[in-house]
């Protein structure tokens, strides 16, 4: 057998008083059963702790040793109960999330900071990286949620929609299609175009979806950041389609924004975790203030 932390709160209360019947009333336990719990604690540890006569009760030299170890494994014991107890009432916590920067930027900034109104013992660590390297950041286990557009399907992850994110384009102030309020890519292609370097997942995107409808992409510049290409727009030196969750950021840099149709290019975007692990306290509730605050700003476009 070996030492329980009942036995050495019942030493500790006894060491302390130095006195059965007051330790007793300090523990709401009957003397024999802490006379039971003392002599089961010394059969264990292989002798006695404390000398017991009709006057007094002392402390064995094991008995001493012991007293001082019990003062800091007592603490550590109660500081360890008491912040999974905090972990579990989300007081304290932590949640590592990976999100695509348009996401980042453009949306998760106010779902943030409600989650921090209703916790805000709870620390958030962001990391804000292509489509790409959030997939794997979920796949290798460095962060409990990832948010993306919908990858190809893995047994290792499970994903969630939140919604569906459209492309709209995006064209210079003295363009001549900027006073419009809806282009077709044909039209929006046949300008200087400007996008995302390969492997990005928006530049994949809108290369498979044109190819599928036998409109080709001739690019003009390249960008690794969706914001670079936002301010090339804006500067005058093509156009672009980046996806809705954009807008405000885009009309921030200067250019304007268009609805984008023929086709309409339209994916996914959710929530993506480990297949295998359960969701921390804390990480569980990020996701339902995601969810709910996702769908209360984009109430035409969540599909949960």
């Amino acid at each position: 057998m070996k030492m329980t932390i009942k036995q050495l709160r019942a030493f500790s209360a006894v060491a302390h008083t130095l006195n059965f019947a007051h330790a007793s009333e300090r523990l709401n336990m009957s003397q024999p059963a802490l006379s039971l719990t003392i002599k089961g604690l010394e059969e264990t540890l292989g002798g006695p702790l404390l000398l017991r006569t009709t006057r007094k009760v002392m402390l064995t030299p094991e008995g001493e040793t012991l007293l001082k170890a019990s003062r800091q494994l007592l603490s550590d014991w109660d500081n360890a109960e008491e912040m999974m107890r905090q972990h579990f009432t989300l007081q304290r916590g932590k949640v590592s999330i990976a999100a695509m920067p348009s996401f980042a930027i453009n949306v998760l900034p106010p779902i943030l900071k409600t989650f921090r109104m209703c916790y805000p013992g709870i620390n958030i660590t962001v990391h804000d990286v292509i489509n790409e390297q959030v997939i794997e950041m979920v796949h290798e286990g460095r962060v409990e949620i990832g948010i993306v557009f919908e990858p190809d399907y893995s047994e290792q992850v499970n994903f969630t929609p939140l919604g569906l994110e459209r492309f709209i384009a995006i064209v210079p102030p003295g363009c001549h299609l900027a006073n419009r309020d809806h282009v077709s890519w044909r039209e929006l292609l046949n300008l200087e175009f400007i996008t995302l370097q390969s492997p990005s997942s928006v530049r994949l995107m809108i290369e498979e979806e044109l190819k599928q409808h036998g409109l080709p992409l001739r690019v003009s510049f390249e960008s690794h950041q969706l914001v670079t290409v936002g301010k090339l727009v804006a500067n005058g030196l093509g156009v672009s389609a980046v996806p809705a969750l954009c807008r405000t950021q885009m009309s921030a840099l200067g250019a304007v924004c268009l609805e984008l149709s023929q086709p309409v290019v339209e994916r996914r975007v959710g929530l993506l975790y480990s297949a295998h692990n359960q969701f921390s306290s804390a990480a569980q509730a990020l996701v339902n203030t995601l969810k709910n605050s996702y769908n209360q700003q984009h109430p035409d476009t969540h599909i949960l």
